[in-house]
């Protein structure tokens, strides 16, 4: 069977690999897989939404890059606390677009964030 997400959830990991796909290319299977659970929903009512989140997931990904190569040694600590700000501040962003959609596509389920960073 095929595992289900709840619509936020799907649609966020649909821009994930849609920017991954841009980025690196190499993850067809993932983006067909997301596509295809995708495919019963009206994605022209969250069309800007999703390329909302596209270029969130694009800015978390450069502002990640150089701490995920195993370069964040060369970067000052206060350049990491800015960077984390930065990410959760985005992170912040993607929640409410996320409810957004679940809005517009009648999803029950909503991200909520209590006593967390990305309040």
């Amino acid at each position: 069977m095929t595992p289900q997400f709840p619509i936020i959830e799907l649609l966020d990991r649909l821009a994930i690999a849609r920017v991954k796909h841009h980025r690196i290319g190499n993850n067809q299977v993932e983006l067909d897989f997301y596509y295809n659970q995708a495919k019963h929903l009206d994605l022209s009512l969250v069309a800007g939404e999703l390329i909302n989140l596209q270029q969130i997931h694009n800015e978390i990904w450069e502002l990640e890059k150089e701490l995920k190569s195993g370069r964040e040694n060369e970067l000052p600590l206060e350049e990491i606390g800015r960077r984390a700000i930065k990410i959760r501040d985005w992170n912040n962003k993607r929640v409410s677009i996320k409810n957004v959609m679940a809005e517009k596509l009648s999803c029950p389920v909503r991200e909520i964030k209590k006593d967390h960073l990305s309040e």
